[in-house]
């Protein structure tokens, strides 16, 4: 059955945009309650945000929903969104809500959901919560109402158990990181874990006003994090995006290291210390370097449809434990249950420590093709297979690039956007094919 608000990554939109609406939030937080009591996982649910200006209201709406329902709440505050899926399990609630639009500027927000296990909702979970929303609002007798409460230690717990997915023998002492957290929901822990950890740390996008979050910083765009990284001569930077489940980092000499690189070197760290288990699980978009590179140290390699959702489904059907999009979303299954910035990071860091080397040298081992995508604007759904021009435009591009390449056309699962991707060995060539597919899916939707 299709989901009629539910998409790949929750509830997403511009705020006052039914639904992303306060109206809609009050009646979600009910119809979760709901469906979450019925299913005997208790009466807790915990609620936490980043730092846009509009988590105030939804983070009210829902609250008021949910103990309308007879559901108790416990309150967050801006909190990453891999925290809350930790804390979900931690504090043994029956579902943790994440208010944000991830990568998104200020005026999108969004909802995801945790199931008590600190995973993402299974679809029939999503399917009956919908059901329920097409029902009138029923508010439980006083005296079951849920109530509320702020969680005063949850960043503290946060940032422990950061740090324990580390060798406590680690340390970072000697080591000068920049920190970069885009006014976002990591503003306030990521500087603390490196620090805590022993890095200096030099800390930017720490500065939240509701209204900056993503806004020229975080790991969607590092121009920023590059330029403080020579400027202080640091060892590396650490780019975080607005709710901190992706990541992206720079070496010393400002180079960009993407999460198909920081893949590499975490598979290949795992691998080296016998931990591996199982292959390693990309998307669609990951790059052929990635895949070479595996294939080169006889570590397998599969690909899922783009969305931490597919790749985790991916992980636990081949029995894996390490997989992530070029995004920087990196799941790690023998640390965490979700994409974790923070998280992943430190197993980079912690790749550098064992073997000695610069992140520098560790991201030499993989050679990128290549590539070039283009981020087509879209007003409506588009079925990109149903157009004979288009269809026409990448055989052709596909005969070209000879089997040295691929072509990559997918709508965003987030964003009003069809993003065009060509790859190969040659550079121009593959930006050539890029222009010229871009221009022709633009004319076609």
């Amino acid at each position: 059955m299709a989901k009629k608000y539910f998409g790949t990554d929750g509830i997403r939109g511009r705020v006052g945009d039914y639904p992303v609406t306060a109206d809609f939030m009050l009646k979600l937080g009910w119809a979760a309650g709901r469906v979450l009591s019925s299913n005997g996982g208790g009466d807790r649910v915990i609620i936490g945000k980043d730092t846009r200006i509009s988590g105030y209201m939804f983070e009210s709406a829902l609250e008021a929903g949910l103990s309308a329902a007879g559901i108790d709440v416990r309150l967050l505050g801006p909190m990453p969104t891999p925290a809350i899926a930790y804390l979900t399990r931690t504090l043994h609630a029956c579902a943790g809500i994440v208010i944000s639009a991830s990568h998104n500027a200020y005026a999108d927000n969004g909802i995801k959901f945790f199931s008590s296990e600190g995973t993402k909702l299974p679809d029939d979970v999503e399917l009956a919560i919908e059901a329920e929303l097409d029902k009138p609002m029923v508010t439980v007798e006083s005296h079951k109402l849920g109530k509320a409460e702020r969680v005063p230690d949850a960043a503290g717990r946060y940032i422990e158990f950061c740090k324990s997915t580390i060798p406590l023998t680690f340390s970072l002492k000697g080591l000068k990181i920049v920190v970069e957290c885009a006014n976002g929901a990591t503003y306030q822990v990521a500087p603390s874990v490196f620090d805590e950890l022993g890095a200096e740390v030099v800390a930017i996008g720490v500065d939240p006003d509701g209204l900056n979050i993503n806004q020229d910083c975080g790991s969607t765009q590092p121009d920023l994090l590059r330029e403080i990284v020579l400027d202080n001569k640091a060892d590396l930077g650490v780019a975080l995006d607005g709710d901190g489940d992706r990541v992206i980092m720079v070496d010393h000499k400002g180079d960009l290291v993407d999460g198909d690189e920081l893949l590499f070197i975490i598979a290949l760290s795992r691998q080296q210390e016998g931990t591996l288990n199982g292959g390693v699980v990309g998307t669609l978009m990951s790059n052929l370097g990635l895949e070479h590179a595996l294939q080169s140290h006889d570590i397998s390699f599969s690909r899922a449809n783009v969305g931490d959702r597919y790749v985790l489904e991916q992980l636990k059907k081949s029995s894996s434990l390490i997989g992530g999009e070029s995004s920087g979303h990196i799941i790690c299954l023998d640390r965490t249950t979700t994409g974790d910035g923070i998280v992943s990071a430190l197993q980079v860091l912690a790749a550098m420590i064992k073997s000695g080397k610069s992140l520098y040298e560790l991201k030499a081992g993989m050679k990128k093709y290549p590539q070039r995508m283009i981020n087509v604007p879209v007003t409506r759904k588009v079925n990109l297979d149903s157009s004979a021009v288009v269809q026409d435009a990448v055989k052709s591009a596909e005969l070209r690039l000879a089997g040295k390449g691929r072509v990559l056309l997918r709508p965003s699962g987030t964003e009003p956007l069809v993003r065009v991707m060509v790859e190969g060995e040659d550079a121009q060539q593959v930006s050539d094919e890029a222009d010229n597919l871009a221009s022709i899916v633009a004319e076609a939707v």
